[in-house]
């Protein structure tokens, strides 16, 4: 079976933007006001991980709730941002000009809307984006295929016409659960778990290496055909 892929949908966080080492700042002296000791494995555990604000208000023992983790630790990233400590990925702003130049571009992210606009904003790219889908927008965030089908229906073009930009296991899964044809850029080279390893049809080590995939794979050449299934 083969399709033509016409649209483009980007993870945020670690695939267009360096915010892990912010992110765990922000988190970890949101936790420190409740008493707990940010550890290494919880800066892991934020990876892609959609319920993120659930996590971080467990590691409060009850102390704060998710609507106050969500508000007090975007607000942080807005500051991030306001202070130029939230950049974007070598290549990331190249990736999305090109994907825009073959069709409609949105982004699908478990991020609170305050800091996605923020982040957005200050690398030029709300202008170009058709859809802006954020963790508030959906009942069920990554992995589950939500975000991804939304995003699909504000860009208008089914899900398997959409190529999905993700970083994250749970970010392929859910792109891939949406139908959406997966290009891979896995954080610092991260192996992906088996059961998501032969899910993305397409791999790259950074933005800058996958702008000439993402752009074979939006304009394939005359006789090449997209074909389903990983590669």
């Amino acid at each position: 079976m083969t399709r033509a892929l016409r649209a483009t949908v980007f993870d945020l966080d670690d695939t267009l933007i360096d915010t892990g080492d912010a992110w765990g700042r922000v988190c970890a002296d949101f936790v420190a006001r409740h008493g707990h000791r940010w550890r290494a494995e919880d800066t892991v555990a934020l990876h892609g991980n959609g319920g993120w604000a659930s996590y971080v208000s467990a590691l409060c023992g009850g102390a704060a709730g998710v609507a106050e983790v969500v508000e007090t630790c975007a607000a942080a990233m807005v500051d991030e941002c306001a202070a130029g400590r939230v950049r974007a990925l070598p290549g990331a702003v190249e990736l999305v000009l090109e994907a825009e130049r073959h069709g409609p571009v949105g982004v699908a992210t478990a991020s609170p809307r305050s800091f996605v606009l923020a982040a957005l904003e200050g690398l030029g790219l709300l202008a170009v984006l058709r859809a802006v889908v954020c963790g508030e927008d959906v009942v069920r965030v990554k992995p589950a295929p939500d975000p991804y089908l939304r995003a699909a229906a504000e860009v208008g073009v089914p899900p398997s016409g959409c190529l999905a930009v993700e970083d994250s296991p749970n970010g392929i899964r859910s792109a891939a659960a949406a139908g959406m044809y997966v290009l891979a850029v896995p954080r610092g080279g991260m192996t992906l778990p088996a059961d998501v390893a032969h899910l993305p049809a397409a791999r790259a080590h950074s933005a800058a290496e996958a702008l000439p995939l993402l752009t074979r794979l939006l304009a394939p050449r005359p006789g090449l055909l997209i074909h389903e299934g990983a590669s």
